[in-house]
């Protein structure tokens, strides 16, 4: 099956972000392919770049699918609730991990000192704009419902 419009021109940007997950993947696997390095704040603000950018894109499927398509819009609109719960796990990693030059309490997320604050925190700028948008669409209830009973059926 193949859609009239190719992903390419529909969502230009999707492309590029699957380059730079591909990019940093490889930059991770072969910087050290004896020992795997654990993941450090660059990466997790990175992913954190592109998760919300897909958020985002979800976001944007599910509104459109849905009025044609309710069954298809209902699932992506899943997908967006879960894509956002990774979002905030990745966020909360982020800052459990620590910073070279940073101490242990500048590494938390202050929202009050976001405008003035250092370049550090645009992940948490970043995460709240999201949340923004994710707490007038989505109820807590859903955030913190885990997926159980959700299925589909796949045809060929």
């Amino acid at each position: 099956m193949t859609s009239a419009t190719p992903v390419g021109d529909a969502h230009p940007y999707l492309r590029a972000a699957t380059a730079g997950v591909r990019h940093h993947t490889r930059s991770l696997t072969t910087a050290a392919p004896s020992a795997p390095q654990p993941a450090d704040r660059v990466h997790l603000d990175v992913l954190h770049a592109h998760l919300t950018a897909l958020h985002r894109l979800f976001d944007q499927l599910a509104e459109t699918t849905r009025p044609p398509h309710p069954a298809a819009g209902r699932h992506l609109a899943t997908a967006h609730t879960r894509l956002w719960q990774a979002t905030t796990a990745l966020h909360d990693a982020f800052h459990l991990l620590p910073a070279a030059n940073e101490s242990a309490a500048e590494a938390d997320c202050h929202p009050e000192r976001l405008p003035e604050g250092p370049p550090v925190l645009t992940i948490c700028q970043r995460h709240l704009a999201a949340g923004h948008i994710v707490r007038r669409k989505t109820t807590p209830s859903d955030l913190n419902t885990p997926l159980h009973g959700h299925t589909t059926t796949c045809s060929q």
